[in-house]
């Protein structure tokens, strides 16, 4: 999605004016200065960032927040915000002294608390001239992709508008089997729907560490260092953690953003990252890899698999370095209940005890029972044994995304 074209309010008050900059401190820093000139920046500001010791919003942090993400708007380039905090501010508006336990509790605070999260937003950005827009989502949302190409549509109209998005998840209405579960993974999914360039994560934490505990300054996103981070595991750093904060950036680089997790309570650390300093940890792309495209992306990282399907070795081969389709004839065995059109993961059949080897994810043609019966058989024997014929591949390659 491109960034609106038309001057800005911000730009024309002389805010979003750039400084001269200090000189990046490698040619990775270069390239993430470069992708942050133009388009659309996801910045995702974790609840920890935003409360205080009492876990109640802070106002003033918001404040410093807007005054810092105003200069980055631009004629060629505008941010969208993903927020946490509803539940924080609706628990100091209900004068509860401890988070509730009780889906209905969490959904009622976060009720109360979100107008009062976006209202917190929009007087920071008043002195801009520039309105905010409350935007909630739930993983259903996105999962149905009428529905996440109408919040791409959205998104932009926002943007051409001026306004700046803040997004959040629809707590209300959301539960397990439709939640993203934390807003890291949101702010990733977000990443995609608006073709960001750059994914910004601040948090309490100065960046990622390594198993020394010294920070990691850059990092590309399929480097086997970030596995061994996320196994050491770090649950201190609000509600998703570190783990969950890697597990979003590898999402958000697999289509081809820079990833970068920052202090948010570091005042000036938005503006060091963005004009090429050495602050947090920047997580690449993968420059010899394919940056999947969007609707792979979206097959492979938003939708969520309702089954598996295991195939032979031949099957394998064919799909992962011949880009085939899959036949029912390199079906073994099938697992999870799922139906046609549903999101089903490919894995190598491999023998009873030992873990499965998934290696694709893609949309099903048929359901598991209609695959049950075809397993084995030739394409041309579809329509004999099932009564009807859905297509020759069970996948097809249009909609198989590897791993």
């Amino acid at each position: 999605m491109n960034a609106p074209g038309s001057r800005s309010r911000v730009a024309a008050r002389g805010v979003g004016k750039r400084s001269r900059q200090q000189e990046p401190e490698g040619h990775l820093r270069r390239d993430l200065e470069r992708h942050a000139r133009s388009g659309q920046i996801v910045i995702k500001i974790g609840s920890g960032v935003i409360t205080d010791a009492q876990g109640r919003i802070e106002p003033r942090t918001i404040r410093r927040l807007a005054d810092e993400i105003a200069p980055i708007i631009g004629v060629r380039r505008w941010p969208v915000i993903v927020s946490s905090g509803a539940i924080a501010a609706g628990m100091g508006l209900l004068g509860l002294k401890s988070r509730p336990k009780s889906m209905p509790g969490l959904q009622a605070t976060a009720a109360v608390g979100q107008s009062k999260l976006v209202e917190s937003w929009s007087a920071a950005f008043r002195k801009f001239d520039v309105p905010v827009a409350q935007v909630l989502l739930t993983h259903a949302d996105l999962a149905n992709r009428k529905r996440f190409l109408n919040a791409r549509r959205a998104l932009g109209e926002i943007a051409r508008r001026q306004a700046v998005a803040i997004i959040n998840e629809n707590d209300t209405v959301s539960f397990e089997e439709i939640a993203f579960g934390d807003n890291d993974e949101l702010a990733a999914q977000v990443s995609n729907v608006v073709d960001a360039r750059l994914l910004v994560m601040l948090s309490v934490a100065e960046g990622v560490e390594d198993e020394e505990r010294n920070r990691i300054r850059e990092v590309s996103a399929k480097d086997p260092l970030l596995d061994r981070v996320a196994r050491a595991g770090s649950s201190k750093y609000g509600r998703g953690g570190m783990v969950s904060k890697l597990r979003a950036a590898r999402t958000a680089a697999a289509r081809g953003a820079f990833v970068a997790i920052i202090s948010g309570k570091s005042p000036g650390a938005l503006q060091a990252l963005l004009s090429g300093q050495d602050v947090g940890t920047l997580i690449m792309p993968d420059r010899d890899g394919a940056q999947l495209k969007s609707r792979d992306h979206w097959i492979a990282h938003t939708l969520r698999p309702s089954g598996t399907i295991f195939v032979d070795q031949g099957a394998a081969d064919a799909l992962r370095h011949r880009g085939k389709s899959l036949l029912a004839s390199g079906v073994r065995r099938v697992e999870g209940g799922f139906s046609e059109g549903d999101c089903v993961d490919i894995a190598l059949d491999v023998p009873a005890g030992e873990p499965p080897k998934v290696f694709a994810r893609g949309l099903t043609r048929y359901s598991r029972q209609d695959i049950e019966q075809i397993r084995g058989h030739s394409s041309r024997d579809i329509d004999h044994v099932l009564g009807f014929h859905s297509g020759d591949a069970v996948i097809h390659r249009d909609d198989l995304v590897i791993l």
